[in-house]
């Protein structure tokens, strides 16, 4: 979804609309979602629509139960990372010495996974050597949250108006239709 892409010629001169679903725009950070939303906006062309799903910014706890939830799951996915590097860059990282961690970081507004080494340990990835002390952490990925209002101002930057908005009871999520 962020490589370019051209419309079939029999949709010109006819209303267009895109559909970016879920949660995954909060994977790009705030300069990312303007050139990614600037793409969609020259792709679909004048007056086009973008219908967005959004997860909305909440409470630390909430935030936090979400990407450290009971059952490993995001943990699991998080050391993946670990098993891939072993795997396919002839590391040596032993996953039991490494702890997921979510954290919220307010200022950002993003929860960002990390990977806590649970001791000093050297790591030795494709022939070179990395040194972690304990509590020391590897930031894997991060999970941006939004306000509407903060998402309307990344998409005016990128020559959208917010045309309508729909939001989830808590409000937890909301999808929010764009126009060109």
């Amino acid at each position: 979804f962020t490589t370019a892409l051209a419309l079939p010629s029999e949709t010109e001169g006819r209303p267009r609309v895109g559909f970016f679903p879920g949660s995954t725009i909060g994977n790009f950070k705030p300069d990312e979602v303007v050139a990614f939303l600037a793409g969609a906006k020259r792709l679909l062309g004048p007056g086009a629509g973008f219908l967005v799903g959004l997860d909305l910014a909440k409470d630390e706890a909430t935030l936090v139960a979400a990407y450290d939830d009971a059952q490993g799951v995001t943990a699991a996915f998080n050391l993946n990372l670990l098993s891939r590097i072993n795997r396919e860059l002839d590391g040596d990282f032993d996953l039991a010495a490494f702890e997921h961690r979510a954290i919220w970081n307010a200022v950002e507004s993003r929860v960002e996974m990390h990977l806590v080494s649970c001791k000093d340990q050297i790591v030795t990835v494709a022939g070179h050597s990395f040194a972690f002390t304990a509590g020391e952490t590897i930031h894997t990925e991060n999970s941006y949250k939004f306000t509407v209002t903060g998402f309307e101002k990344l998409a005016g930057r990128a020559g959208w108006k917010l045309e309508r908005c729909w939001e989830s009871p808590a409000p937890s999520f909301a999808m929010v239709l764009l126009r060109a």
